[in-house]
Order: C-alpha cells, then sequence, then structure tokens
C-alpha cells in the first residue's frame, strides 16, 4: 500500500488560494512542488518531514497567471502527481 496520499485541492477551479491536502502512513520527509503545463517548476510549497497523518497546505498563486499547473507530493520513495486550475 501506498505510504502517500494525495488529494485533489479544493476549491477547483481556484482564485487566488486553494487548499492541497495529503495524508502520510508514517513520519516521513515529504516535497510539494507545482509546476506549469510545460513541466516548468513553479514554486516548492513544501519540502520537509511531517508527522503520520492528515495536513492542509493553502496555496497561494496569487502571483500566477491563469492556466492549468500540476502539483506533485514526493516521498523519499513514491510520489504523486494531480491537475488544478487557476482562474483569475
Amino acid at each position: 500500500p501506498n505510504s502517500i496520499v494525495l488529494e485533489q485541492n479544493y476549491p477547483n477551479p481556484f482564485n487566488p488560494e486553494t487548499t492541497i491536502s495529503f495524508s502520510l502512513k508514517t513520519d516521513q520527509h515529504i516535497k510539494l512542488t507545482v509546476f506549469d503545463i510545460a513541466g516548468k517548476e513553479v514554486i516548492v510549497i513544501a519540502d520537509k518531514k511531517y508527522s503520520k497523518g492528515f495536513h492542509n497546505i493553502t496555496f497561494d498563486a496569487a502571483n500566477l497567471t491563469s492556466g492549468v499547473y500540476f502539483y506533485k507530493l514526493e516521498s523519499y520513495k513514491e510520489s504523486v502527481t494531480k491537475k488544478l486550475m487557476l482562474l483569475k
């Protein structure tokens, strides 16, 4: 079974803030990154150790342009990617 679960952001589409939720089965270091449609890294939202359990992170995209983006949650042994849409 996966040790990380990444939920769909809410609300989606959003302007300018959205909540990204994830859960961990064990304490672990994770990295949460946003990429543009071309695959270019836009921002690293989190890059630190989290305790096991459920977590919410608010992502403020006020400095980004409207469009489709991807957010990726990575641990040392797996990763999950989801799509989000910013509408201004």
